[in-house]
């Protein structure tokens, strides 16, 4: 097994920064970088800050690509709640990537299936993700990948638990429910990125980010499958680091 790099800071505030400023200088340092990309409370704060950064002209996104992990499935991409929406809102409408060189799993209709093999496809195309982006349930699931998914699995169309659909369902209009499953990267799929950014803040991350590094990797525990990973950074804050 391999050991994570951690990076333990003081609060979610200090992780959001420095996380910003580590994909920042990953862009410079390759400016056709392609980017895994994740949603969740926890990335707002990271794109704003990255967003600063950019505007201060710390980088450009013009010859770069990205992929994000996953989108609802039967979802528009105008929803209010849709993935696509929150990267638009968040990152997407505030710096220069190119005209679809940001792209979400097309899942609002049609052959679902052909659709994530159409998106595995691409990532593979554009050379592969050369840094990732990824946060952490309390169940351990990365992306949409729930405790049970095989460490092998690819792009695919998944059941959201009820869990995870109570958790999401403040994202959406009131009374309206949370679609009951959504297209996800695979857990295969995310290991093939040649980094990996893990971010994990909060005492109620504490528990799934010590199963994660700290028991036997099991399919219990989506995330314990980063121990096959040679090269995966953790940004954490002290309480989050609890454990």
């Amino acid at each position: 097994m391999t050991e994570p790099t951690i990076t333990t800071l003081e609060d979610a505030a200090a992780v959001s920064s420095a996380v910003a400023q580590h994909v920042a200088q990953a862009i410079q340092a390759k400016p056709k970088l392609t980017l895994g990309l994740a949603t969740g409370n926890t990335f707002r704060a990271i794109y704003a800050d990255l967003v600063a950064l950019y505007e201060k002209g710390g980088f450009s996104l013009a010859q770069a690509k990205a992929f994000n992990l996953d989108e609802y499935v039967g979802l528009a991409a105008d929803h209010p709640a849709s993935f696509a929406t929150y990267m638009k809102q968040h990152l997407f409408n505030h710096v220069d990537f190119a005209p679809g060189a940001a792209r979400l799993p097309e899942v609002a209709g049609g052959d679902i299936a052909a659709a994530c093999a159409a998106y595995e496809q691409a990532i593979a195309t554009a050379g592969g993700i050369d840094l990732q982006l990824l946060g952490i349930g309390r169940n351990g699931h990365i992306g949409f990948n729930e405790p049970g998914s095989p460490f092998d699995s690819r792009t695919r169309e998944v059941a959201l638990t009820a869990s995870t659909q109570s958790a999401n369902a403040v994202d959406f209009p009131p009374g309206e429910a949370v679609p009951p499953t959504a297209a996800t990267m695979g857990i295969g799929s995310i290991l093939d990125a040649r980094e990996i950014v893990l971010v994990v803040t909060g005492a109620h991350k504490a528990e799934a980010l010590h199963r994660a590094f700290h028991a036997d990797p099991s399919i219990d525990c989506p995330a314990s499958a980063l121990h096959r990973h040679h090269n995966v950074h953790v940004f954490c804050d002290k309480a989050a680091a609890g454990l």
